[in-house]
């Protein structure tokens, strides 16, 4: 809400949003998260000129996760996989919603059927906020501008594929993403919003990472950026 605050005092006609994923996962208010991610949008949609597809929620590790949760009873060893999301925070979003790792290990020993009614059960409390599921929907792998100038994703990419091969890069990373040394694919500048180390704002000739370890204690860092990749702007937030 504050970084919101701090956007709306900066605005000029012609800015669009791009959020770089991550919006479950840690804290005790992901609801909330999602529920101003929504009053936000709605606000910037009755600006003059505005298009709903001038605002991106690009999907993080933590919605790949939530997504794969869904999908729980299709996992060919789902204990495992759900003790993997467990150590992966996933235990704060199941709470967000009222469901507990417990609650899910108890349905797994049941069985397939057993999971399939759980996951249901799941999406219905989802759909019961409203516009959460849209959110979920309209999660996209990547963004970039109209003519092709920046690439905004969540944790990397692979350099030597093109976007459209990327898997799982864009949410896990790898550690070639600092190898870019050259326009990625005619990309002028790659920006990513999550990063191991969360070491703030980092640049490169053609890269920026934006990750100041927001939910680590750290801080939620936001840029704005001209086509030619250069940040004209810069807000930091205490968390």
């Amino acid at each position: 809400m504050a970084l919101h605050d701090k956007i709306s005092g900066r605005w000029e006609h012609g800015d669009r949003i791009v959020y770089l994923g991550n919006y479950l996962g840690r804290g005790s208010k992901i609801k909330e998260v999602l529920d101003e991610l929504l009053s936000f949008r709605i606000n910037r949609l009755c600006l003059p000129g505005m298009i709903p597809e001038d605002i991106v929620y690009l999907r993080g590790a933590q919605e790949e996760i939530w997504r794969s949760l869904l999908q729980l009873q299709l996992a060919p060893q789902p204990a495992d996989v759900l003790d993997w999301m467990v150590a992966n925070d996933v235990g704060h979003s199941l709470a967000a919603y009222g469901e507990s790792p417990d609650e899910v290990r108890k349905y797994i020993r049941e069985g397939i059927l057993a999971m399939a009614k759980w996951t249901n059960r799941l999406r219905e409390k989802i759909r019961s906020y409203p516009g959460h599921n849209d959110i979920f929907i309209a999660l996209r792998r990547a963004a970039y501008t109209e003519n092709g100038e920046l690439l905004f994703v969540h944790a990397g990419l692979d350099p030597a594929l093109p976007v459209i091969e990327q898997n799982d890069s864009f949410w896990w990373g790898n550690n070639k993403f600092d190898d870019i040394k050259a326009p990625y694919y005619g990309f002028q500048r790659v920006i990513r919003g999550f990063e191991k180390r969360h070491e703030g704002v980092t640049e490169t000739p053609y890269t920026v990472t934006l990750d100041g370890g927001s939910g680590f204690g750290g801080t939620l860092e936001t840029a704005c950026f001209n086509l030619d990749g250069k940040i004209v702007d810069q807000v930091s937030i205490t968390t």
